[in-house]
């Protein structure tokens, strides 16, 4: 149990470190090119959700990510014991919303800054706990698949 919550912490550090990074290095707007037409550091600040949608609900964030962080601490004990893949899932998705949290507290935005680009398609910004986030979340999905799959497959045995 510990190493999950240990995993959560180094994501959590990286992901205000390179919020920090970007907060003081860089202005608002700035981009900077790592790679030409696919990847780019900008400087972005979001007081919405994900694609930028609930802008400045600040308050629904603050009761929502408690009440996320609290079933995913639930879920971790619960099932993090059982399951590995479950475990690290769950403590990704805990770095993610605690990192987010953390700048909604302190900042009342988030900082994004991970700028990519797919094709002509302009992916909207984003930063080390969000992708923290999604990948839990897959993970989670994978391993609810592969479990129901189990399942099927013991049944019919």
């Amino acid at each position: 149990m510990i190493l999950y919550y240990m995993i959560a912490i180094v994501i959590l550090i990286l992901d205000q470190w390179t919020k920090w990074l970007v907060v003081t290095k860089m202005d608002i707007g700035q981009s900077i090119p790592i790679i030409e037409n696919f990847f780019y550091l900008t400087s972005h600040r979001n007081q919405g959700a994900a694609w930028g949608i609930l802008q400045g609900q600040m308050w629904f964030f603050y009761i929502i990510t408690v009440v996320v962080i609290g079933f995913v601490i639930y879920y971790l004990h619960q099932y993090g014991k059982e399951s590995k893949v479950v475990g690290f899932a769950l403590a990704l998705i805990l770095a993610g919303a605690a990192g987010n949290f953390i700048d909604r507290v302190f900042r009342k935005e988030v900082v994004d800054f991970a700028n990519t680009y797919i094709f002509s398609y302009n992916f909207p910004i984003f930063n080390v706990a969000d992708s923290s986030l999604v990948i839990g979340v897959i993970f989670v999905m994978i391993a609810t698949f592969v479990d129901e799959r189990n399942k099927k497959g013991s049944m019919e045995s």
